[in-house]
């Protein structure tokens, strides 16, 4: 649908295939993860919580009758970091909560079946678990919380995003906004968090969101080189924001590079 290349601060190359332009905003998918991941990371900067926050603290009104070993040891950077410790993915599960029961309710009452941080897992459901939480300690969904603090600051007007029967945004995904939006936002981490000389989201941050937190494959494939805060680290270095589909903000130090992509293809390993 999109591509767009940024090579020290400029854009050398970029281009949009009908129906889309560059007006059009994008679906992300779960690029829309390493947003949430940004939400946190603002709100851990602003002390409003820590990584190493329980998740059950966050949540006194939905927890099981018994709380398990494992979900008491369930902390914050363990949603980030995909190891949760349930056997699957949870959103699905979220997805079908009957009415009127909260997901963080069904959430918390998943069996957390392997020791939080001991392996890595494609949880979904963490990520909206993770924006559920911006809500909890700011007042604000995710997406209002960014406002003031990405969208506005890098000229970002245009971006929505979907909140579930409770007014949290999915967190996982349903995010949209333009392919040039997307650039900022990988120029930013690009910068280690300076846009037009200030810093607007803390280099330590940063440093901490885009490192290998957690082993996740065997280097078999691009997703197989270890996973940050919601974000991938990518073969030939550098880390990448990454949906289904074909949607990627690569960051790419070494080439002072972002790359931006955005497409709708069922094998993106071939394209």
């Amino acid at each position: 649908h999109s591509l767009m290349i940024l090579r020290h601060g400029h854009v050398v190359a970029e281009g949009w295939w009908a129906p889309y332009s560059s007006e059009h905003r994008m679906q992300l998918y779960s690029l829309s993860k390493s947003f949430t991941s940004t939400a946190i990371g603002f709100a851990v900067t602003e002390g409003l919580l820590s990584v190493d926050d329980p998740v059950i603290r966050f949540f006194p009104d939905d927890l099981p009758v018994e709380i398990s070993e494992n979900l008491a040891a369930l902390k914050v950077k363990h949603l980030l970091m995909m190891s949760v410790g349930h056997a699957k993915d949870s959103i699905m599960i979220l997805e079908a909560s009957p009415s009127g029961v909260r997901w963080e309710k069904t959430f918390l009452n998943q069996p957390v079946v392997f020791k939080p941080g001991a392996q890595f897992m494609y949880n979904s459901g963490a990520s909206y678990m993770l924006s559920s939480i911006v809500k909890k300690v700011s007042g604000k969904t995710a997406h209002e919380f960014l406002r003031p603090r990405l969208y506005e600051p890098l000229d970002i007007p245009e971006a929505t995003w979907t909140e579930n029967f409770e007014g949290v945004n999915m967190g996982a995904s349903h995010l949209r906004m333009k392919t040039e939006s997307l650039a900022k936002f990988g120029q930013l981490y690009l910068q280690k968090g300076k846009w037009n000389g200030k810093q607007v989201l803390s280099e330590k941050w940063i440093a901490e969101a885009t490192s290998k937190q957690i082993e996740n494959g065997k280097n078999d494939s691009s997703w197989g080189y270890g996973y940050g805060y919601q974000f991938w680290l990518n073969p030939p270095g550098g880390f990448r924001a990454d949906g289904a589909f074909g949607q990627f903000t690569m960051v790419l130090p070494e080439q002072d590079a972002v790359v931006v992509i955005t497409s709708e293809s069922i094998d993106t390993k071939a394209t």
